[in-house]
């Protein structure tokens, strides 16, 4: 018997109601943040080191598997202690610095991100696709003292030469290390030397920065966005939350094997707060193990999924689409397999009946920004099947979610108009940037630049976005930023950089350009022109050389939306093929 909306989110939320009353587990209390009264959990833990701490109690079960190692939820922490020990005792970091992390998905990754928050340092993950220049700009614009890394990205990092200050902890992959690189310090000798050094002590209040995550904005260089200790223990509390009001409720995934010990894949990288937040430190919390994946392949998925018995994953809506084109093509055993999440862009509707109903798994989505530490709304279960266009309720408790006119006025039910979120998991603001913290965060509510409404049922739907952001395969690419790599080109006199419908990865990049007179360039030439400036994944895929002048607006802006439509009407140049644009 299918339930109505209207009971299954009654029963849900009365379920919320006696979690968050008084003396409950998840008592709320309201306390003034950044000037503004918020509802606080009552008694959530002070800080992420408080986190780590928690986690010992799962001590010898296994915690992240990569390869051939397993670390156990005791040894990953008492690597983080030691680390944390060299980082403060050899390397001088101090509470309140910047530590960046450039490397990709591995345990190293884990571990120092740990040290570095659980000693008040500030943890920086830098995007693993950046360039040298991008990563430069990153590591200038935090003013890291120190960036562990691994082979691939501290060669990018040596590239910049002197101009960069910041100490290479390198992390090893087995190879010798390059000439450039010999004058790096050694992850795993620290790792030796401070073995069996205790946990920092250092004092860290709720309020204290943990994390600088850069995200691509609607114009030019990413904003590097900070949050405290609190606002991401918040996050974490309030998935706790609703994962316990809802099997209170009875609305527990429909295959769930009753004995499973949960098991993620992490298919999506740490640096991004879905991958860090909700299947790193998410894990920490439930006890759950996590299965890391060198990079994404549904073949291999599907191996790792058989072998390791793994329970959930979680990526772009491109990963669940094609984990189960692969498995409908494959003979391995995937029945511990309950939960297909998904996140970072929209999951078309047909993809939410096909995990259900052809493959029998519980289907989740999932929408939040780096902004919000990936809190936001989340929808699932039967809810997901009958709403299955909608991203889902507002995140339990302590997050409001409102609609806003172009002036600041909150519109009815059923009205389109720009997301507003207001929870004590928002970030505090972007680092050295006070113009854009001001625009963006105003009286405890962050303007998410998304349009969408909220229905009767108080379930939110996105159906724009008023930033000109190019969403790809869960990537967030600014079209200001690439049109910046593209005017520094000589050739080019005009440029308009948009996203085009992709089935695959949601949007690609594209480009059409009006080039100055006499000049001439090539569709390859631009692409090598803007790869060797940016990541590759930022590199436009189709690319239109106009024999005329761009169009424009009434007010002289280049008609961006009417060069869209020409383009999609169009297709009439192939998207560039690299091997190199998903190096993770």
């Amino acid at each position: 018997m299918v339930t109505s909306i209207d009971t299954s989110l009654a029963e849900l939320h009365q379920q919320l109601a006696l979690l968050t009353a008084p003396g409950a587990p998840f008592e709320i209390v309201e306390q003034p943040l950044s000037g503004q009264p918020m509802p606080v959990y009552a008694a959530a833990p002070q800080n992420l080191r408080a986190i780590y701490e928690a986690a010992l109690a799962h001590g010898d079960k296994t915690f992240l598997v990569y390869h051939q190692q397993r670390l156990s939820f005791a040894q990953t922490y008492a690597s983080a202690a030691s680390l944390a020990a060299a980082l403060a005792a050899q390397l001088g970091v101090k509470k309140g610095e910047r530590v960046a992390i450039a490397m990709r998905n591995n345990p190293e990754w884990v571990i120092s991100f740990m040290a570095i928050t659980a000693l008040g340092a500030i943890a920086v993950p830098m995007n693993g696709w950046w360039s040298s220049d991008e990563l430069g700009f990153g590591l200038r614009d935090c003013g890291a003292k120190l960036v562990i890394a691994d082979s691939e990205r501290a060669e990018r990092i040596a590239a910049l030469g002197d101009e960069l200050a910041a100490t290479i902890v390198l992390v090893g992959d087995g190879g010798e290390p390059q000439p450039a690189l010999a004058d790096c310090v050694a992850l795993a000798t620290l790792l030796e030397q401070y073995r069996g050094a205790p946990m920092s002590t250092v004092a860290i209040a709720p309020d204290d920065d943990a994390t600088i995550l850069y995200t691509s904005g609607s114009s030019g260089n990413p904003k590097g966005v900070v949050a405290s200790h609190r606002s991401i223990v918040t996050a974490l509390v309030s998935w706790m939350l609703l994962g316990i009001a809802t099997e209170n409720a009875g609305q527990k995934p429909p295959s769930a094997p009753p004995t499973a010990e949960a098991v993620a894949l992490l298919t999506i990288p740490l640096f991004h707060v879905t991958g860090c937040h909700s299947l790193f430190l998410m894990s920490l919390v439930i006890g759950r193990t996590v299965v890391m994946m060198h990079k994404w392949d549904a073949d291999e998925a599907l191996r790792l999924i058989e072998q390791e018995r793994v329970t959930y994953v979680n990526g772009v809506p491109t990963m669940s689409q094609e984990l189960l084109d692969a498995a409908q093509y494959s003979a391995r055993d995937l029945s511990s397999l309950s939960e297909l999440a998904s996140g970072g862009a929209a999951r078309p509707v047909h993809h939410v009946n096909r995990i259900a109903n052809d493959f029998k798994l519980n289907p989740v989505n999932g929408y939040g920004l780096t902004e919000t530490n990936a809190i936001g709304a989340v929808n699932g279960g039967e809810t997901y099947l009958q709403c299955p266009d909608s991203v889902g309720i507002p995140s339990p408790a302590v997050t409001e979610i409102r609609i806003i006119d172009d002036g600041g006025k909150p519109l009815a039910v059923g009205q389109p108009g720009e997301i507003c979120i207001k929870s004590a998991a928002n970030a505090r603001g972007y680092w050295n940037n006070p113009v854009a913290t001001a625009e963006a965060f105003q009286a405890g509510w962050f303007h998410t630049g998304d349009v969408g409404y909220l229905d009767q049922h108080g379930m939110l739907y996105v159906v724009d976005r008023l930033k000109e952001i190019i969403i790809r395969g869960g990537e967030n690419i600014s079209c200001s930023q690439v049109e910046g790599a593209i005017y520094a080109n000589p050739s080019v006199a005009e440029v308009a950089v948009f996203g085009l419908p992709d089935p695959r990865l949601g949007e690609i990049v594209a480009a059409t350009l009006y080039l100055k007179r006499g000049a001439s360039l090539t569709v390859a030439a631009l692409q090598q022109f803007v790869a060797e400036r940016l990541a590759a994944f930022k590199v436009p895929a189709v690319v239109h050389i106009s024999n005329e002048p761009l169009p424009r607006t009434a007010t002289d802006k280049i008609f961006k939306r009417k060069i869209r439509d020409t383009a999609i009407a169009a297709r009439t140049v192939q998207p560039r093929q690299s091997g190199a644009e998903q190096p993770f």
